[in-house]
């Protein structure tokens, strides 16, 4: 048995839209989803769950297309699919009032959630989070939309490219990507259909809604590496608060777990007031 491409002990699953979505939830109090990026897994926000779960119920599920949750039957990966799977798993769970917190493509997820869903969703935090058009693509996404290196890519995705493009997303200071980070991001990739589910979500003609983000009404946090661009959600979500870190590239909850839980903690405690979220997770 393989030690990321199978269940955990703590791993729990419930079908929701024809999947078979894996998920973690561990703690107690308001429920607060996280959502990881693109090319990653539940496993991405592993500390930094760990870090919460004395002040919340915090629920974590691999994304339609990754981890053990696995590749769609339709194929259909845009963001607004996306996000209305996500309500269904959370709907699912019994949750009628929740915060998200999303990492690039889980920010993207995160705040088409809280465009669609308004009245669920008790607080929104974007990390890194993506969704402008003129966002500048990272080196694996650009090599799937390559005609030549699609059908190359969907049969085989080599260590040395995944160890490559995880080198690439972090700081210039982080010593966190190891053997052990790039063995579970390619036993993960390597799942049936993981790969060519990869490939279809970055070849998939995404429509803009950054025009709509402005309608966003949930409180919000952006966490920002300095190093990032094209993003504005900050500008453009009325009230919303931003931080940014002088250090961290694009895989900030794994870099700086620390420095990103204690940002959503601080600012979700100035959300208590409201008493459908605090009474909405296990308690």
């Amino acid at each position: 048995m393989s030690l990321w491409s199978d269940p955990q002990p703590d791993s729990q699953f419930v079908a929701v839209d024809g999947l078979r979505v894996h998920y973690k939830r561990a703690g107690q109090g308001p429920a607060l989803v996280l959502l990881h990026g693109s090319g990653s897994s539940l496993h991405h926000f592993t500390e930094v769950a760990g870090l919460l779960s004395s002040s919340f119920d915090v629920i974590r599920p691999d994304l339609p297309g990754f981890g053990l949750t696995g590749p769609r039957r339709d194929r259909d990966y845009r963001m607004q699919t996306y996000a209305a799977t996500v309500a269904r798993f959370l709907d699912v769970l019994g949750l009628t009032r929740y915060a998200l917190a999303g990492n690039s493509l889980g920010g993207n997820i995160a705040w088409n959630v809280a465009l669609d869903h308004q009245r669920q969703v008790s607080a929104l935090v974007l990390v890194n989070a993506t969704g402008y058009p003129e966002k500048t693509l990272p080196a694996g996404m650009r090599m799937a939309r390559n005609p030549l290196l699609r059908p190359l890519l969907r049969r085989a995705m080599p260590r040395r490219v995944i160890e490559r493009n995880l080198r690439t997303a972090v700081g210039p200071r982080s010593t966190i990507v190891d053997d052990v980070m790039v063995d579970r991001a390619y036993q993960l990739m390597s799942r049936r259909g993981n790969r060519s589910a990869f490939v279809d979500l970055v070849n998939t003609d995404q429509p803009d809604r950054s025009r709509l983000i402005p309608r966003i009404t949930a409180p919000t946090l952006v966490l920002r590496s300095a190093c990032i661009d094209g993003q504005h959600f900050t500008r453009d979500i009325p009230g919303a608060r931003e931080l940014v870190h002088p250090d961290g590239g694009h895989l900030l909850p794994e870099e700086e777990p620390r420095w990103v839980g204690d940002a959503i903690e601080t600012f979700l405690g100035s959300r208590v007031d409201d008493a459908q979220w605090r009474q909405g997770g296990r308690q």
